[in-house]
């Protein structure tokens, strides 16, 4: 090994992952070394990483490569006026946005008795959007694919919360599609899916629907659709959540939807 060159061991680690990259640094000085190379780094940061910083107002504090690509694993950074987050995905280096409340499309939304807004709920967003009362629940989001890393399994997710005295959202659908292929998910394919707690959802809900999932951050996520990037790149994709049965409902707290790649099922 002491004849192999710095920049040999950092071309090897290219072909590995982030992680692998990291744990390979343990090995000796000359792989720490290798492993801290901005070169290294920019292959597993996103080529438009740069363009994609140019829209946000905040300053990234940063000395390496190696620690910027963390520095947006661990704290997202807020582009487009505040109303889209961008972070890396830790193991794989690819994109995940969220799309703020602001730039979702929700029925009723302008209508104050229905829908009002706030903040200081925690968001990274200045803004939530808060349910007061609707007979008719559709909240879509949209997102251009080429902003996203190509040909990559991405999964969407609605991130909310439910007050305590939240009404009407035992259950409801979601869907997922490409724009430019149908105007709508007839209603037979689209998904159940359950709002509320996996401690608190049945076992015959658990097998036969998607459920809520507690984030570290304190908000609860529910998967609401997946899709593949693959040869998209000129396409837009939207996902829906709704409820449209003649139920009232109420207490819903939506922070935004959130497009990040999907993760390898473990091997037990």
């Amino acid at each position: 090994m002491e004849q192999v060159t710095e920049n040999c061991i950092s071309l090897i680690l290219s072909f590995t992952t982030p992680l692998d990259t990291c744990r390979a640094s343990c090995v000796s000085t000359e792989f720490r070394s290798a492993a801290d190379s901005d070169e290294l780094w920019n292959k597993f940061s996103p080529s438009d990483l740069s363009q994609i910083l140019s829209r946000s107002l905040s300053t990234l504090t940063y000395n390496t490569k190696r620690q910027l690509y963390f520095l947006l694993c661990d704290s997202p950074v807020l582009l487009d006026d505040g109303n889209v987050s961008f972070s890396l995905d830790k193991t794989s280096g690819k994109k995940c946005f969220m799309l703020a409340a602001r730039r979702l499309l929700i029925s009723w939304g302008d209508t104050p008795s229905y829908w009002s807004w706030a903040s200081n709920y925690k968001s990274r967003f200045s803004e939530v959007a808060v349910l007061q009362y609707v007979w008719w629940l559709c909240i879509r989001g949209k997102m251009k694919t080429g902003m996203l890393s190509p040909h990559t399994t991405y999964e969407a997710y609605l991130i909310f919360k439910l007050y305590e005295n939240a009404y009407g959202l035992e259950s409801a659908k979601t869907s997922i599609r490409f724009v430019s292929e149908r105007e709508d998910v007839p209603s037979d394919e689209a998904i159940t899916v359950y709002p509320y707690t996996r401690s608190s959802a049945s076992n015959s809900e658990q097998r036969n629907g998607e459920v809520s999932w507690r984030r570290k951050d304190g908000w609860m996520e529910i998967k609401t659709g997946e899709f593949e990037t693959g040869t998209r790149d000129d396409d837009e994709v939207e996902t829906r959540f709704m409820s449209i049965e003649g139920q009232v409902k109420g207490g819903l707290i939506v922070q935004g939807i959130e497009f990040r790649p999907k993760q390898p099922v473990a091997v037990k």
